[in-house]
């Protein structure tokens, strides 16, 4: 089957790779579409993946083709989305409900074989069928939905908040959908792209800037969010967030990103600075919320790009350019 493969540290190419075979629990997925997402720019640059190659592709939808001997839950045909998450079940993160943080954590298109493929291979339990009325070409669009599901349950936000948002990428704009659904007061976006302004506002947004200072919250946000992985945008977040306020880090940063903070600052305002880290508990909820028309695909999916120009999709996400960006086998 043809499949993207990061050969090596900043090379991607797309060659012929063996058709996957399921194990006993598993289905083998044709690929509909796979989205690419900021982890997949880490991968090429040598991080989070264990080694390389890897057919990377983490966020995907498709059709099931095969199924393993001792799978009933899901039959030829089904269309289904896929939770990539991969845990042990073993470790005491696992053990204590964070499996997220599993010691052994691995997942699918990051430690092993990805959906940036004609096909691929996923454990039943990690398949969230798909209602009629939802196109499995749009369903790519569930796994990051699930990240940022993931986000708000560690925020806990509350009623009438007034939420910050840095970045007007995907995951920004997942993350001011799901504000607005959550009972925010206001939900204000910064970003330096104003064709990514544009479409923040075009999905409701309060107000939106190129920097804090423009808009009008001398007090603060209750609620502040970096979705960029961005070390200035993170430093000027922490410096937002309002007396009794939460931080959250959403966005990846490199593994270099260094930010400073002010303790006596985060102990007299009571100030909370937290992460989110991938799925947790989340995937399922995503998908009845994407079912439920959450997120228009029309707005969210910029490009549609042949698995051929799998290199050129991520150069064009690398700069910057559209908004989510999925590749179609």
């Amino acid at each position: 089957m043809k499949a993207a493969v990061i050969e090596s540290v900043g090379r991607a190419v797309v060659s012929e790779v063996p058709d996957p075979t399921p194990g006993p629990r598993e289905v083998v997925v044709e690929v509909a579409a796979c989205g690419i997402c900021g982890t997949d720019l880490h991968i090429l640059q040598g991080e989070f993946a264990p080694k390389l190659p890897i057919v990377p592709g983490h966020e995907f939808a498709g059709a099931v083709v095969g199924v393993g001997t001792q799978v009933t839950e899901l039959t030829v045909g089904d269309r289904v989305a896929v939770d990539p998450s991969l845990y042990c079940y073993e470790c005491r993160n696992c053990r204590t409900g964070h499996n997220n943080l599993c010691e052994r954590w691995a997942a699918i298109g990051v430690t092993t074989a990805g959906g940036a493929a004609q096909y691929a291979v996923a454990p039943v339990a990690n398949c969230a069928k798909l209602p009629e009325h939802v196109r499995t070409q749009d369903a790519a669009l569930v796994e990051p939905l699930s990240c940022a599901v993931r986000g708000y349950d560690v925020l806990k936000s509350r009623l009438g908040a007034h939420v910050l948002i840095y970045g007007s990428g995907t995951m920004g704009l997942m993350m001011l959908e799901l504000a607005k659904r959550t009972g925010a007061a206001s939900v204000d976006i910064v970003d330096v792209n104003p064709t990514r302004l544009e479409t923040a506002r075009r999905l409701g947004v309060s107000a939106s800037a190129a920097h804090a200072d423009e808009l009008d919250r001398p007090q603060g946000w209750d609620l502040v969010v970096d979705a960029t992985g961005n070390a200035a945008a993170i430093q000027d977040g922490l410096d937002r967030v309002a007396k009794a306020g939460t931080f959250l880090q959403f966005g990846v940063a490199d593994y270099a990103t260094r930010v400073t903070i002010d303790p006596y600052r985060i102990y007299n305002q009571e100030i909370t600075i937290t992460g989110s880290m991938a799925v947790l508990h989340s995937f399922e909820r995503a998908a009845e919320l994407f079912a439920n028309g959450v997120l228009d695909p029309e707005i969210f999916i910029s490009d549609r790009i042949p698995l051929d120009q799998y290199p050129q999709a991520l150069e064009q996400f690398a700069a910057g350019v559209g908004r989510k960006i999925v590749v179609v086998p």
